[in-house]
């Protein structure tokens, strides 16, 4: 019986070995070779407020200064999965270029483990990921009521992503997820072509929050920064 049991437990263990060797596509870990962009919008006061939680909020986006939608990465996908430390060690960033980017990105460290985990990824070279990432943002139009949020709000994923689709002529439901962690809004992502343009994708739906009434902090005093 003892054997019986053995057997099949290894027979489990070769099938989600399979399954998990399936799911990867040919081109795992190819820099340049991918199916689209996601853009991944973080909620910077939730951001704060949890790592303040864990007593360990970063100073450069967790300080005075009141950020709301931050860029947390440009990530490329296959259509199934998606690669990642595509290149070990990446090719060093100039520190010109991270200074440059702190405008949608605050923090030094989250630029620098974004380009070695993702960036390299995407075939470019630091300047053009990074222009790539500014341009992304660019094309995205925070929901007005976001904006200068000064009390607490409670949403649902529904709503986040009908607020974005109704800023954004060209964004579809099927293109966009909220995710979050236990009763917090954590981040807006959206899909792009690999020329940046809006398009759905199915898989996302996958991520997504499950969750009902979820809260949005309100921004540290002041107009927002971005």
């Amino acid at each position: 019986m003892v054997w019986m049991l053995r057997r099949a437990a290894i027979a489990a263990t070769v099938l989600l070995v399979t399954a998990a060797a399936s799911a990867q596509d040919r081109r795992q870990n190819q820099p340049g070779q991918f199916d689209f962009y996601l853009l991944a919008l973080s909620w910077s006061p939730s951001f704060c407020q949890a790592s303040a939680e864990r007593g360990r909020a970063p100073r450069e986006q967790c300080g005075g200064r009141p950020y709301s939608f931050v860029v947390h990465g440009l990530w490329p996908q296959y259509e199934r999965g998606f690669p990642e430390y595509c290149q070990n060690p990446a090719p060093r960033l100039d520190r010109r270029i991270v200074a440059s980017m702190l405008d949608l990105m605050p923090a030094r460290r989250l630029i620098f483990n974004e380009w070695d985990k993702h960036g390299v990824c995407s075939g470019l070279g630091p300047r053009g990921y990074f222009e790539a990432v500014r341009k992304a943002r660019a094309q995205i139009k925070i929901p007005e009521s976001y904006m200068e949020l000064s009390q607490p709000l409670t949403v649902t994923p529904g709503e986040v992503e009908e607020a974005f689709v109704e800023a954004n002529p060209g964004m579809t439901r099927v293109g966009i997820s909220v995710t979050c962690d236990h009763r917090r809004l954590h981040e807006v992502r959206i899909c792009l072509s690999k020329d940046l343009r809006f398009r759905d994708c199915e898989q996302l739906e996958r991520r997504s929050c499950r969750r009902e009434g979820l809260l949005m902090p309100p921004l540290r005093g002041g107009p927002a920064s971005n």
